[in-house]
Order: C-alpha cells, then structure tokens, then sequence
C-alpha cells in the first residue's frame, strides 16, 4: 500500500503531524510512506524512520516568478516525483491531506490518488480545500492539532487506534548534532534555560527587554543560563534581547533545527510563543513555559499536563489567528506572571 501525506508547513505544524506519521507507520509496517512538504519546512523530517520517501517543493519560489518557463518545468517535475515515488509508476492508493488548504488539496488531487481524505470542513483551514477531497474524517470533536491528526489517520486507513498515550516524534538526530548540543552544554553549562523570542506573526511576539528581564531572574533564582535561540532573520532579535540581560546571563546561539531538538532534549526549561522552536522543544521532552496571543494553547499548545502557558484571554482572542492587528493585548503579558509560570513547571518539573 502507497499512503501520501500532504502536510506543507510550517515547522510546528509539521512536528505535529509527526505522530500520525509514526503510528502509521506503526500500524502498517509494509506501506511505503510519501510526505510532501515545503522545502523550507523539510529539515526536520529527512531521514525519519517513518518516512520511505520524502518530496520537497517551494511553493514560494514559484508564486515568485509564476509565467516562468523554469517554473512550469520544476512543477511538472515536482508533480510527477509526487505521483510516481521511488519509480513506482502507480499513483498513491490514498492521500492524506493534514494541511487543509487549496493548496495542499491540489498535491492530493495532482498524486493521481483514487482516495483523497482531509479533515471535516470546520477543522479546514481553507474551506473551499474541500473540493479536492474525496472523503472528510470527523475531527471537530477533538481538541488538540495533534489528535486531530491522529483523528484523520485513523478515519483514513480505517484502523483501530493502539492503546499507547505518549505521542512519537520520529525525529533522526545525527552523531553530529548531539555533539553540537554537547560541546553547547560543555561551554554554558549543564543547567540551562532555552528562550526563543521569535515567532513567525508579528501578533505572536513578546517584547524582547521583558525576555531579558526572565533571562536575569532565571539566573538569579532558579541558578539557569539563557541559550537564546532563533530563526533566519531573527538574529537581530535574538542579540537585542542579549543586551537587554543585565547580568549577561543570555547568549545567542545559532542552530540548525536537528541542532535545536539535541539541545533541548538536555535543557532544564523552554520559554517562548507559539512557533517552531515551542513545538520541537516539546517533542523533545524539554518542560515548556508558553506564551500564547492570537492562537489557541488548547489546539496549538505543549501536550506535556505539566507544561504551563500564559496569555490574556481577550474578547477578541478566539480563533483570532490574525498575523497583524490593531492592538496588541493579547501579548501584553506581564513579566510577574511568566515568572510564576516558570516557577510552578520547574516545581512540576521536580
């Protein structure tokens, strides 16, 4: 059996996707498994156990230059490795569309599968991705992305659910990347914080001088160095926030994404928002403080009952997802109440 998921981006969505991912897997050890996922979304999955073949686009580039002849070609190529794996000329017997846009419907229906299969139209992220779909699982009821996804596997293969409640991340991190995150704790220290002050909306940021602010109280109170952590074009962001500890206790350290997940398998504590980094970090099994504003900690949250996250639950804020807004509230969160998060995941934690 030939089983293709179609989940693009973004790097957190992705991670979350992964369980579903493992349990297929899991369930049938003999189907030969496809993901379709934006380039700069890949990284993370290459060499997973639980993918055979793993199909990279750049949906982005081609938008960019769109009536280009160079364009048409890398589509129809793209199009063709999606429909025709490892030289199998058969299309798919069924695609798995975790994504729920146009877009993504579009691959589904370009693999060529008989069998199209995506979320109920509620859980769409794109309603009208519904016309590529030639079946829709029951979601809505569940309340996290990842048992939505695990949802939609189940509904797609028509296959009982095994009985185990931890989620896989079937994530490979090489020999070299585990020695990055140990000569990282050799030169900081073994006993360190992650913050990650990036996020990729606007509305998701919180001010970097109040991250500077934790990284001095972690050292003074919990005896925690701050690795700060960022994204490309975050570089910026991530030294202003150094400037802003007094006491030096935040360092810039940049990393791949394999990098990242090494890293924060050895550390104490994880503080950021809604993006990537937060994701991996719980796969990882890092104890996460969360910052959420214009999303959900319920659907997007860590799954860790002893992870903790902050944010004001405005009027606005329910399935907000705005990536600009007027004002900026929701984030507005203060510094006192991060540190009594921080203070009752470490107690957790302990």
């Amino acid at each position: 059996m030939r089983i293709l998921i179609v989940k693009l981006s973004s790097i957190g969505d992705v991670a979350h996707a992964l369980p579903a991912a493992a349990w297929i897997r899991r369930a049938l050890p003999q189907a030969q498994i496809q993901w379709v996922v934006e380039r700069r979304a890949s990284a993370i999955l290459k060499d997973s156990p639980a993918i055979d073949e793993l199909t990279e686009i750049d949906t982005r580039r081609w938008r960019r230059n769109i009536f280009s002849s160079a364009t048409a070609k890398e589509i129809r190529r793209s199009l063709a490795l999606i429909k025709s794996a490892s030289g199998n000329d058969a299309p798919p017997d069924i695609a798995i569309d975790f994504q729920g846009l146009i877009k993504s419907g579009f691959v589904a229906l370009a693999s060529g599968a008989a069998r199209r299969v995506g979320f109920c139209s509620s859980d769409l992220r794109e309603k009208m991705s519904r016309i590529f779909l030639t079946e829709q699982a029951a979601t809505s009821e569940k309340k996290h992305v990842i048992e939505k996804n695990l949802a939609l596997a189940r509904a797609a293969l028509d296959l009982e659910m095994d009985d185990s409640t931890e989620y896989e991340f079937p994530i490979a991190v090489s020999i070299e990347d585990e020695a990055f995150a140990d000569r990282a704790v050799s030169d900081f220290g073994s006993s360190f914080a992650i913050i990650n002050p990036g996020g990729g909306w606007k509305t998701k940021l919180w001010p970097v001088d109040r991250y500077g602010q934790i990284a001095d109280w972690l050292r003074k109170e919990a005896g925690l160095s701050s690795l700060v952590t960022f994204g490309p074009g975050e570089e910026n962001l991530a030294d202003e926030l150094a400037t802003y500890s007094k006491t030096g206790a935040a360092k810039p350290l940049a990393s791949t994404l394999k990098q990242f997940v090494a890293l924060a398998r050895r550390a104490s504590l994880f503080v950021g928002g809604d993006t990537g980094p937060l994701h991996l970090a719980a796969a990882a099994g890092a104890p996460i403080v969360g910052l959420y504003g214009p999303t959900s900690p319920e659907r997007n949250g860590p799954f860790d009952a002893r992870d903790v996250t902050v944010g004001r639950d405005l009027w606005c804020r329910p399935a907000c997802h705005r990536r600009s807004c007027w004002h900026w509230r929701c984030m507005d969160i203060p510094v006192s109440e991060v540190q009594r998060a921080i203070l009752k995941r470490l107690e957790n934690t302990k």
